[in-house]
C-alpha cells in the first residue's frame, strides 16, 4: 500500500500584516514544525488592483520570505473574492437568492456559477497565475477557489442561471414533450410548449414540481463542476503541482465526487466545535457533552468521505485551532483537542493538516476567529499542541490506510431529493447517513464512504441508507447488505417507483406506505429498540427478522440482503448493525460513548472525545487523549 509523508501546515495572509513582520512569522512557522503554508486565496484586489493592472511584487516577496524558511507554498486562485471593480465590469454577475434578491458586494462568494463573463474572468486569473508561478518550484500545490457552496451559494436564480438552466434542460430532455412526461406536468396543468417557458423553481405560489426542483439541483451542481473545471484546465498545462479544492462539512448542495474528478487531492475545512453548534442534528445533552470536543463521528465521516472524493489522496486545508466566530456559540476547545483532531485525520489517511489560521486578525469579519497566534502575535494555546504533533510525527511519519471491510454508500442526489420532499421536518439524507456511520463507528469498524456507483463486491458489510434510486452496484454485493429506509423507493425523476421499490433481486419486499414521526413519537420494536422520525409499511415474502411491537416488519431479510423499514435511534442502529456484522464474519465492538478507534496499515489509534477518562483494554485514556498501538 502506498504511504505518503504526514505533514502540518497553516493558512497565512501576508497582505494583512506589515511586511517587516513576514520573516518573523515564517521563522516561527518553521520552528512550530509546519511544512506547508497556504496564501493568496482571498487576495485578488491586491493581485489585480484595476482591470488588467497587476501588482506581483508583494506576492513575490512573500513567497521568497516563506520559501527561505523551507516552507512549501499552496497558492490559491482568488476567485471566491472578486474585487469591487469586477462588479462594475459585470454588474449582472451576482447570484440571486430564492426570493429574487441579488447577493450584494461587501463580503465574499458574491458570484453566480452560471455567469459566463465571470467564469471567463476566473479562468483568466487562474491562467495568469499559472503562467507566472506554475513552474516555480516553491509553489508545491494549488487551491482552486475556496469553499464552494459556503453561505448557501451553490444555487442561484439569476437571469444567467435561468438561461443556462433552459439550455441544460434542452440537452437532457431533447423535447418539451419528453420533459413534460418525465416531470408529470399534466398535474396542475404545468405542461410546457417550449424550453424558453421554463423558469427556475422559485417564487411559485406553493411547492414547485419536485422533478423541476431536482432538475435544478442537478443543474446547479453541474454548474459548480463546470466552473471548477475551467480553472483546472487553465492551470493543468502550466504546472505539475497538484490541484486541490477545500470542501466543507455537511455540505451537500453539489456532487463533490464530480468536482473531485478534475482535481488531484481533496481537502476539507474541519471545524468540529463550530459544526457541533451550527450544523449537527443532535440533542442538547449530546451537544453539551461534546461542547469543547466536537461530535465523535462527524469529523471521521468527512475524513472517509473526502478520502474517497480524492481517490485516496486528501488533506485538511483548515483545521480549527480555537474558538471560531460564525457558530451560534463558540467555546474554546478542550486542551489537547487540536492534537487529537490532527491525529485522527492522519489515522484516516490525511497527508497534511493545515491549521486556520496563523495569526488571529484584529479587524473585519473574522476578528473573533482564533489562530495559532493571538492578534498581538503572542502564542495561542493551539501553537504548543501543533509543535507537539510535529514532534510526534517523527515517530510515525507516514500515512497509510487500512483496508476497510465495511462500506457506507452516500449519494448527493439522494440528499437533494430528501431536501425537496422530506415528508418529515427532521428527515435529511446527510443525517441518516451519519446515523448509519455512527453505528458502524461504535462497532469499531474502519469504513469507506463511497458513491453509489462504487465497486462493492469486496466488502464484508455494506450499508446503503436513503438512496433515492436503486444502483446496480448493490446487486454486486456478496457480503451482507443493509438497505433502507427509503432506498430504491423513487425514480430518477423523484416519482414513486412502480412497481413499488426497492425491487432488489433476491429480496422480495415493497414499501407500501410511509410515515414521518414528530420528535415526541417513536415506534417500539419487539425485543427492544425503537424507530424515530420515519417508518415504512412493508409487503413481500422476505422474512421479518425484526418486527414492531404491533407485529409489523421492521427488518426484512433474505439471505445476505436486508431492508430496514425505519430510522433507528442510535442504540437500535448499533444493535442491528452489530447483528448483521456478526453474520458477515466481523467482530463488532460496543465502544463507550466518546471512545473511537481507527486502524492504519501499521497502527491502531484510540481517541477519547469524552470529557472524562475512558478505558481501552486496561489503558486509561484521558479526555482529548490519543492512544497508539502497533499492529
Amino acid at each position: 500500500m502506498t504511504t505518503l509523508p504526514r505533514t502540518l501546515g497553516v493558512c497565512f495572509y501576508p497582505e494583512h500584516w506589515p511586511e517587516d513582520r513576514w520573516p518573523i512569522d515564517a521563522r516561527q512557522m518553521r520552528e512550530a514544525g509546519l511544512t506547508w503554508v497556504r496564501i493568496g486565496e482571498f487576495a485578488w484586489s491586491r493581485m489585480e488592483p484595476e482591470p488588467g493592472r497587476f501588482d506581483w511584487d508583494w506576492l513575490d516577496r512573500a513567497i521568497e520570505v516563506l520559501a527561505a524558511e523551507e516552507l512549501k507554498i499552496i497558492l490559491g486562485t482568488p476567485t471566491a473574492t472578486p474585487p469591487r471593480w469586477m462588479l462594475d465590469k459585470h454588474p449582472d454577475m451576482l447570484a440571486v437568492d430564492e426570493m429574487g434578491h441579488p447577493r450584494g458586494f461587501g463580503s465574499r462568494r458574491h458570484y453566480c456559477f452560471s455567469h459566463d463573463g465571470y467564469r471567463e474572468e476566473s479562468a483568466r486569473i487562474a491562467r495568469i497565475l499559472g503562467e507566472r508561478y506554475g513552474r516555480d518550484p516553491r509553489i508545491a500545490a494549488w487551491q482552486i477557489d475556496n469553499e464552494y457552496a459556503c453561505h448557501d451559494t451553490t444555487v442561484s436564480y439569476s437571469d444567467a442561471a435561468a438561461k443556462a438552466f433552459r439550455d441544460w434542460l434542452a440537452q437532457r430532455y431533447q423535447s418539451p414533450e419528453a420533459l413534460n412526461r418525465a416531470w408529470g406536468n399534466v398535474f396542475w396543468s404545468m405542461e410546457y410548449d417550449e424550453f424558453d417557458q421554463i423558469d427556475p423553481p422559485n417564487l411559485t405560489v406553493t411547492e414547485a414540481n419536485p422533478a423541476h426542483r431536482l432538475a435544478f439541483a442537478r443543474f446547479s451542481s453541474d454548474q459548480v463542476v463546470r466552473y471548477n473545471r475551467v480553472q483546472a484546465e487553465a492551470l493543468r498545462p502550466l504546472t505539475d503541482a497538484p490541484l486541490i479544492h477545500n470542501y466543507m462539512g455537511r455540505e451537500v448542495s453539489f456532487d463533490h465526487w464530480a468536482v473531485g474528478a478534475d482535481l488531484d487531492i481533496a481537502s476539507w475545512d474541519s471545524y468540529p466545535i463550530g459544526f457541533l453548534s451550527d450544523r449537527l442534528d443532535a440533542s442538547e445533552a449530546h451537544k453539551l457533552r461534546f461542547l469543547r470536543q466536537g461530535d465523535p463521528d462527524n469529523q471521521a465521516f468527512h475524513h472517509d468521505l473526502y478520502r474517497s472524493v480524492g481517490n485516496g489522496r486528501w488533506w485538511i486545508m483548515e483545521q480549527q485551532p480555537g474558538p471560531v466566530n460564525w457558530a451560534p456559540h463558540n467555546p474554546a476547545p478542550l486542551p489537547g483537542m487540536a492534537r487529537l483532531w490532527a491525529w485522527e485525520a492522519f489515522a484516516h489517511g490525511a497527508e497534511t493538516v493545515c491549521y486556520f489560521r496563523w495569526r488571529q486578525a484584529p479587524f473585519a469579519q473574522e476578528q473573533n476567529h482564533a489562530g495559532l497566534l493571538r492578534p498581538d502575535a503572542e502564542p495561542a494555546p493551539a501553537l504548543a499542541e501543533t509543535r507537539q504533533v510535529a514532534d510526534e510525527l517523527v515517530e510515525a511519519p507516514e500515512a497509510g490506510v487500512a483496508q476497510a471491510q465495511v462500506a457506507l454508500v452516500f449519494d448527493y442526489e439522494s440528499c437533494w431529493a430528501w431536501q425537496i420532499q422530506p415528508q418529515g421536518a427532521e428527515f435529511t439524507g446527510f443525517d441518516l447517513a451519519l446515523s448509519a456511520y455512527r453505528a458502524l463507528r461504535r462497532c469499531g469498524f474502519d469504513i469507506d464512504v463511497v458513491p453509489k456507483d462504487a465497486d462493492l463486491s469486496g466488502y464484508a458489510l455494506v450499508l446503503a441508507p436513503g438512496l433515492m434510486t436503486l444502483p446496480e452496484s448493490l446487486e454486486t454485493v456478496t457480503g451482507q447488505l443493509l438497505m433502507g429506509p427509503r432506498t430504491g423507493t423513487k425514480t430518477g425523476e423523484l416519482s414513486v417507483a412502480l412497481p413499488l421499490g426497492p425491487s432488489l433481486p433476491g429480496l422480495d419486499v415493497s414499501v407500501t406506505m410511509t410515515e414521518s414521526l414528530p420528535p415526541a413519537e417513536t415506534i417500539p420494536l419487539d425485543g427492544g429498540g425503537r424507530f424515530h422520525r420515519w417508518f415504512e409499511h412493508l409487503d413481500g415474502t422476505a422474512e421479518a427478522t425484526r418486527t414492531t411491537t404491533e407485529g409489523q416488519p421492521a427488518l426484512a431479510s433474505s439471505g445476505n440482503r436486508h431492508y430496514l423499514a425505519g430510522w433507528p435511534d442510535d442504540e437500535t442502529f448499533h444493535a442491528i448493525v452489530s447483528e448483521i456484522a456478526g453474520a458477515a464474519g466481523l467482530d463488532p465492538l460496543d465502544l463507550p460513548d466518546g471512545l473511537r478507534v481507527r486502524r492504519t496499515d501499521r497502527h491502531l489509534f484510540v481517541f477519547n472525545y469524552a470529557p472524562e477518562a475512558l478505558s481501552w483494554n486496561g489503558t486509561e485514556i484521558p479526555p482529548a487523549g490519543v492512544h497508539r498501538e502497533d499492529l
